[in-house]
């Protein structure tokens, strides 16, 4: 008694400083705890225990002695066909593992003792949408293995190596489990697809010689949006809730509880007199789903909801949208022609709309997006400016829009857009090309009747000056 009370002061004294290797490992799976040693030397003698006695041995190696043992029928046979040594290296293997292997192993090599804690978790979180596979701890199945795959007490699958049966039976429980269940004929493995908030829960595996459990949970995140005022639904997925499960509805990233209940058959809480009382009146727990209803939605109401169960985190983000503005088209500038510039008058209009979150303000020609600008949660004032040509003919609309309504407000650009006071119509291009010729030739004419004047003058002056010298 007085060596084993030592031990342990020991082994906390190691667990203090941080001395133990930490293995976790899920139920099905294996683990091999590793002697830290590459090599095994001919003077070496290795032990493995579980747990703190010295009559629990589990493996040994004495290298001199050629032995290499595992003692897997020890501690009523929870190892029994479990355990492998590496006879190179001395690490153990552990195989199908079960809840009952969880716990604090020792390893002694000669004089020197290490601890190596094995954390056995028969809980998997999954993601709405993920698959999940609860292994069955076989490698292979033999011929008188049988396997039982149940879930809530309801079996699901079925395997009996004997007859050759391998059967899934989908369509219990409403049918939750339909197209969704995959047997591994070779190792018994069962594997759900797609996962729902409906497949939380306990799964039980029942072979010839044990039951073990595993507990499914799932977690997700779902977007609701909704219009002010209405009611709205956040929807847990179950068609109907078992008997013990306790529902829990939180609000805000604080987590303020808001709606709960024991089980189906219990009555139903409301808090409904957290946060200034926004949910007066408005929340309804439906103990047989766990659905949360919440009518005459505000803006108050918009954040992050989390339903709890003993399997099952969803987080929802809830947006409420008050209802859109029509957009509201302004003049921002005009922009006339020049004598030294095109004959194209410019127009630059201002689309707008105030005190608005979680939309987006786009322009669009026809059915073509040509610009666009969002906001996401903060209340503000979008603008979105556009410039087209004055004489243009296109159809050009404004448009906000959230998930669930738009406004629309088409672009009139003869109402909107003044014409230049005192400007000429403007041309087209074929006109403007005939201009263009004109002007040239009349360029080339005036230049031809200059030099027709020059050399016409300058035949003047000689005449002039012959005449001055005969006389």
């Amino acid at each position: 008694m007085k060596k084993m009370f030592l031990k342990l002061v020991l082994l906390i004294l190691w667990h203090l400083v941080g001395g133990d290797d930490v293995y976790f490992v899920m139920v099905g799976d294996s683990v091999t705890l590793s002697s830290n040693l590459t090599e095994i030397k001919d003077e070496d003698q290795i032990q493995w225990r579980f747990g703190y006695e010295d009559n629990n041995a589990i493996a040994e190696i004495n290298v001199t002695a050629n032995r290499f043992s595992v003692f897997d029928d020890v501690l009523d046979g929870r190892f029994r066909d479990r355990l492998k040594l590496d006879n190179k290296t001395g690490s153990l293997t552990i195989t199908n593992i079960r809840n009952k292997h969880g716990g604090d192993y020792e390893l002694q090599i000669n004089q020197m003792s290490t601890m190596v804690i094995v954390e056995v978790s028969d809980e998997m979180e999954m993601t709405m949408g993920d698959s999940v596979t609860l292994k069955s701890g076989f490698t292979v199945l033999k011929n008188d293995n049988g396997i039982q795959w149940r879930f809530k007490d309801t079996l699901i699958a079925e395997i009996n190596v004997t007859a050759n049966r391998f059967s899934v039976f989908d369509d219990v429980l409403d049918g939750r489990f339909r197209d969704r269940l995959k047997l591994d004929k070779k190792t018994g493995s069962l594997t759900i697809t797609d996962i729902t908030s409906e497949h939380a829960g306990v799964y039980k595996l029942q072979t010839n010689s044990e039951i073990n459990t595993v507990h499914l949970i799932v977690v997700g995140e779902k977007k609701v949006f909704v219009k002010t005022e209405f009611s709205v639904t956040l929807n847990s997925g179950f068609t109907q809730m078992m008997d013990d499960d306790e529902v829990q509805w939180l609000f805000s990233n604080e987590n303020f509880p808001i709606a709960e209940s024991i089980n189906r058959d219990s009555d139903v809480v409301i808090f409904d007199d957290v946060l200034d009382r926004r949910f007066r009146d408005s929340l309804k727990l439906d103990n047989k789903t766990g659905s949360l209803t919440i009518t005459n939605t505000t803006v108050e109401h918009a954040g992050k909801y989390l339903l709890k169960t003993s399997h099952l985190f969803i987080t929802f983000r809830l947006t409420v949208y008050a209802p859109l503005p029509v957009p509201v088209l302004i003049l921002n500038s005009s922009q006339c022609p020049s004598s030294s510039s095109s004959s194209v008058q410019y127009c630059s209009v201002l689309c707008s709309v105030v005190n608005v979150s979680a939309v987006s303000l786009s322009w669009y020609k026809g059915n073509s997006l040509l610009s666009s600008i969002s906001v996401s949660d903060l209340s503000i004032s979008l603008s979105l400016p556009l410039e087209v040509e004055y004489q243009e003919k296109n159809t050009y609309s404004c448009v906000i829009n959230n998930t669930i309504s738009n406004q629309t407000q088409h672009l009139d650009i003869s109402q909107l857009c003044p014409t230049c006071s005192g400007s000429v119509h403007c041309c087209g291009p074929t006109e403007a090309a005939i201009r263009l010729v004109l002007s040239a030739l009349v360029g080339v004419a005036t230049v031809i009747i200059v030099l027709y004047d020059i050399r016409s003058r300058r035949a003047e002056q000689d005449q002039a000056h012959i005449h001055a010298s005969q006389t």
